[in-house]
Parts: C-alpha cells; structure tokens; sequence
C-alpha cells in the first residue's frame, strides 16, 4: 500500500507543527515533520533510540550535543542514543523533514 502525507496518520505538536507516520512499527518509526517559520523544538535525548534527520525543504539549524549544523535540501544527520538534541525551524520559511527513528521514539523520550 502507497503511503502518504494525504493518507498518513497525522498528528500536531509543539506550536503548530505537523507530523504525518509514514511508517509506524516497533522497530522502525519514519515521520514526514512540518514546522512553520520560528518554530523550535524542546531539547531532549532518547535513551534507545537512534534518529537520522533529512531535510525536504527549507533550511534549518538541528543543534546535537551542543553543536549547531545547519541542514538544507537533501542533507540530514544521525543522531545516536542519549545525545541531546533540539531542532530549531528557520525564522524566515517553514520547513519539511523526515524522521528515521530505530527504535520507534513512543516512550523513549527525556526532556531536557
């Protein structure tokens, strides 16, 4: 079966943001994120979950462990297990990503 924006489970969260499960399973979690111009995510670590972050549209800046990398179009980065980590949305123009987690993140979230 095709997956979509359209036909995903869509959710909102933060301040207006959207996320669309194009994969929804124990082992594997793949979200379709929108955020709107200035807005950020809290930062936070997952004890078991390693993520990978690829950027659709847009530009935006996800700070791990401290480091700011700025993503645009067609880059993305990994994020392992208990590193803390916060996206931050562009100012200007929303942005679009996917999220590749493994384990799913449902439950393995720590606020920081």
């Amino acid at each position: 079966m095709k997956v979509s924006k359209q036909n995903a489970e869509h959710y909102v969260w933060g301040d207006a943001c959207d996320g669309w499960h194009l994969v929804k399973n124990g082992p594997l979690s793949i979200i379709h994120e929108r955020m709107p111009a200035g807005a950020t995510e809290v930062r936070h670590y997952h004890e078991q979950s390693r993520q990978f972050f690829f950027m659709l549209s847009g530009t935006a800046t996800l700070e791990v462990d401290g480091v700011p990398i700025v993503l645009v179009p067609q880059e993305g980065v990994e994020v392992p297990p208990l590193t803390p980590h916060q996206m931050l949305g562009s100012t200007t123009e929303p942005v679009e990503f996917l999220v590749i987690s493994s384990p799913t993140t449902r439950g393995d979230r720590v606020t920081i």
